[in-house]
């Protein structure tokens, strides 16, 4: 045999002890039996592991608590209606405009402000919790974490008795598997099931169940737009949000609607009191963390504004404000508190945390601010690229930081993309702050003789209005809309 073979045999070996040691459970949701090596009141530990790790990276919507009451009360209604319906859910609302929801173990359930605004009516809301209810009472994360362990102790068991081989160290490269299982996506398998367990919640609670499939249409939507909205290539992930963590919809768009069509007559809605409901809810990014327009990035909080050079765009990413394009060319921006004082001190500790040495030191003023500034050559991704870094002392406490970057063959650009982006940096007014302040959806009764367009104004965006208002309404014509009936539009606060 060869050393493949070897290695291969043994691993399957490995497994098939497991499989046949572990034994199974009976699955809730399905009734068929499961394998699984975590109990639940493990998962549910892991669950209440994770919740302030999330609560901490996007924070609890807390400005409009009856907003959370609602959701809590739909939550119980399909809960009920489920097949775990003795269980406790933990549903929490974060506080961002990623639009997204999604289950941790042991029942612990999050929606977004971002996708509420989405959402037009309560049977929508009610097919997003019932799909990721569908998760929990299917023990989705329980199998995943499941096939994690066996895979690291397999591996474990192969680089002990096969170290003399090439495979050796497999086991180091799988670390933490397990944990990387809690949060990662779903299989597509598992997101069809979860699927066709919420449109039975939803048919069994009441709702009209194709609210899932229009919710799904809402999604692809939604997605498109934030596509056409991006003049570059770009890594769909960092735009589409829903998609980084549930696949594409138009298959299981398909799917909930043809299970739809087998369940209840008279079922409900409830657009109007979902909309009074959302009426007010922040919309787009948090105003503690600014606001993107384009190419331009305003602070009203802090009250600072700059542009980034023409050609590239801006997104928030991880917490960042980056711009880019598709040669390469860099911008990533970030306010931090830094209570130490000293902006060349920051600027030091700064390269300690990227670890890096920063050579050229230079000191100088952006719109009157002290700053300071330095280069280094780093290879992330094997990559050869030249940086420049620049440190920004707002006041007492506030450090504004650039990180200017271009591949090593583009670096006689570097200095015009940082001098371009500083020079745009300022001040902002009261008055200018005040006018980019928070956005907020609120809505509004269709009249005699308004059209798309004519509301479409009403929408607090420089660009795409019409779009912008269709698909946050679920519009797709005109004569979608009807005097006296509801609609959303986005205004500054």
């Amino acid at each position: 045999m060869t050393e493949t073979g070897r290695f291969a045999s043994a691993l399957a070996v490995c497994c098939a002890l497991f499989l046949a040691a572990a034994g199974c459970t009976n699955n809730p949701a399905t009734g068929g039996s499961m394998f699984s090596l975590v109990s639940e009141n493990e998962e549910r530990a892991i669950g209440a592991e994770h919740h302030p790790e999330l609560l901490n990276e996007y924070g609890l919507y807390q400005e409009r608590p009856q907003v959370n009451a609602y959701v809590a009360m739909v939550s119980a209604r399909i809960l009920a209606a489920s097949d775990i319906s003795s269980q406790v859910l933990t549903v929490t609302v974060l506080d961002t405009d990623v639009v997204n929801a999604f289950a941790l173990p042991g029942g612990y359930i999050y929606v977004t402000r971002g996708l509420l605004a989405l959402a037009n009516n309560e049977a929508e809301l009610a097919g997003v919790i019932g799909h990721e209810i569908g998760h929990v009472a299917a023990r989705h994360t329980a199998q995943r974490l499941t096939w994690a362990r066996v895979a690291e102790i397999a591996v474990t068991v192969v680089d002990a008795s096969m170290s003399h081989l090439e495979y050796g160290g497999l086991a180091t490269d799988l670390s933490g598997l397990a944990a990387h299982a809690v949060i990662a996506g779903f299989s597509r398998e598992q997101e069809i099931e979860s699927d066709t367990l919420g449109v039975r919640y939803l048919a069994r609670a009441g709702y009209d169940p194709y609210a899932m499939a229009t919710f799904l249409r809402q999604l692809e939507r939604h997605s498109d737009l934030l596509d056409a909205l991006s003049p570059l290539d770009h890594d769909p992930s960092i735009l589409t949000r829903w998609f980084a963590t549930h696949p594409r919809t138009a298959e299981r768009v398909v799917l909930a609607a043809q299970e739809a069509r087998s369940t209840t007559d008279a079922p409900v809605l409830d657009r109007e009191p979902y909309l009074r409901m959302i009426d007010g809810i922040a919309y787009g990014e948090r105003a503690d963390q600014g606001r993107i327009l384009e190419r331009r990035f305003v602070h009203p909080a802090w009250r600072f504004a700059f542009d980034v050079p023409a050609g590239l765009a801006m997104f928030r990413v991880n917490g960042q404000v980056r711009a880019y394009d598709d040669s390469g060319t860099l911008v990533t921006f970030n306010g931090v508190e830094d209570i130490h004082g000293g902006v060349t001190p920051h600027l030091y500790r700064w390269a300690d945390e990227l670890r890096v040495r920063v050579d050229g030191l230079e000191t100088f003023e952006v719109a009157g601010f002290q700053a300071a500034g330095g280069r280094f050559r780093a290879s992330p991704d094997g990559g050869d690229r030249l940086y420049r870094m620049v440190a920004i002392a707002l006041n007492p406490g506030r450090v504004a930081r650039f990180l200017f970057s271009m591949p090593a063959g583009e670096a006689g650009g570097l200095g015009d993309l940082a001098e371009q982006t500083l020079a745009s940096f300022r001040r902002l007014s009261a008055d200018e702050a005040e006018a980019t302040g928070p956005l907020r959806v609120r809505v509004v009764e269709v009249a005699p003789g308004d059209t798309i367009d004519s509301l479409s104004r009403m929408m607090a965006f420089e660009d795409r209005r019409r779009e912008r208002f269709m698909v946050l309404n679920g519009i797709e014509e005109e004569t979608d809309l009807a005097p006296g009936m509801l609609v959303k539009v986005v205004r500054l606060e």
